[in-house]
C-alpha cells in the first residue's frame, strides 16, 4: 500500500498532511501486508526540517521515507498559510498510544530499540500493565559507541527473529532516521518508526505535555522547561534560525507548493 494523501514541500522536504489516526490506519495496512518490505516512517517537527534544509544527505534520507508525519506545530502553521487543511499535529506520542490501544485488542507485536536498559525496562513494565494484549517481543539498548559489523548483524537478526509488527526506534534525530534508512533493506518486519523521546514518555521518566499546550504550539517551551540542558540549543538557537529561513524563502516555498 502506498500513502495516498496530499503533501507539501518545506525547503525541499516532503511532508505528508496526515493526522495521528491516518498514520495508525496506514501502519495497520502495512502490518496486514506483511514483512514484504520494511516501511520507514519519519515523525518530526521543525528540528528535522531544519536539519534537512541544511544537510542534503539527511534530506535525501527523510525524503526516502514512506511517510513523513508532521510531529510539530511548525508544519501545521506552514500548511495553513499555504491554504492546506491540517488542523492538528500528528505526534509520535499520540500515534503510539493509539497503536497500543489497538494492539491491546489485536495482539500486535512491538520491538523497542534505543535509549537505556533502565528506560526500556520501565517502558516494558508500564505497557504490559496497561496494555496486556499488546505483545512486546523485544527491547535493546545499543552501546554508546560505533557498533562492529558483527554486533550490527546480530541486532538485525534479533529484530527479525522477534517477528515484530512495528520496530520503534528511539535514538534521537537524526541518528534514528539514518539507522532505519541504512537497515530497512535487511529488516524483515512491516514497519520501522523513529519516535525520538517517546520511550521516556512511556517509561514515565519524562512527563508528557498536556494536549492543549502542545496543540497551541508551545510543547517546545514545556519540554525546554523540563529538560533545559538537553534542548536549549535546539529550541533557542535552531528554532529562530528555522523561522528566519522560512520567512526568507517564503516566496520559493509558495511557488514549490502552487
Amino acid at each position: 500500500m502506498s500513502v495516498d494523501c496530499s503533501t507539501i514541500d518545506i525547503l525541499g522536504t516532503r511532508v505528508h498532511l496526515v493526522r495521528s489516526q491516518q498514520v495508525l490506519d496506514i501502519v495497520e495496512c502495512w502490518i496486514k501486508d506483511g514483512p514484504k518490505k520494511c516501511r520507514f516512517v519519519v515523525n518530526t517537527g521543525f528540528h528535522g526540517l531544519h536539519i534537512a534544509s541544511n544537510n542534503q544527505d539527511f534530506q535525501n534520507i527523510v525524503n526516502s521515507a514512506d511517510l513523513f508525519s508532521p510531529d510539530g506545530i511548525a508544519a501545521v502553521w506552514i500548511a495553513r498559510l499555504l491554504g492546506k487543511k491540517l488542523k492538528k499535529r500528528a505526534t509520535s506520542a499520540e500515534m503510539m498510544q493509539m497503536f497500543f490501544e489497538k494492539a491491546d485488542k489485536c495482539g500486535y507485536k512491538s520491538f523497542f530499540y534505543g535509549d537505556t536498559d533502565e528506560t526500556l525496562e520501565a517502558l516494558r513494565i508500564n505497557l504490559e500493565n496497561k496494555y496486556p494484549g499488546h505483545k512486546i517481543v523485544g527491547t535493546y539498548s545499543p552501546p554508546f559507541r560505533q557498533l562492529t559489523q558483527e554486533e550490527d548483524e546480530s541486532i538485525v537478526k534479533m529484530i527479525n527473529e522477534s517477528k515484530a509488527d512495528v520496530l520503534w526506534v528511539g535514538l534521537g534525530l537524526p541518528k534514528q532516521e539514518k539507522w532505519i534508512c541504512e537497515h530497512k533493506d535487511h529488516l524483515h518486519i512491516p514497519v520501522a518508526i523513529g519516535v525520538g523521546a517517546c520511550f521516556g514518555f512511556y517509561s514515565q521518566k519524562v512527563k508528557r505535555v498536556p494536549a492543549w499546550i502542545g496543540d497551541s504550539g508551545f510543547e517546545w517551551l514545556w519540554r525546554l522547561f523540563l529538560e533545559p540542558r538537553k534542548l536549549w540549543r535546539r529550541d533557542l538557537l535552531d528554532g529562530p534560525k528555522f523561522l528566519l529561513t522560512i520567512m526568507k524563502n517564503w516566496p520559493a516555498i509558495r511557488k514549490a507548493n502552487s
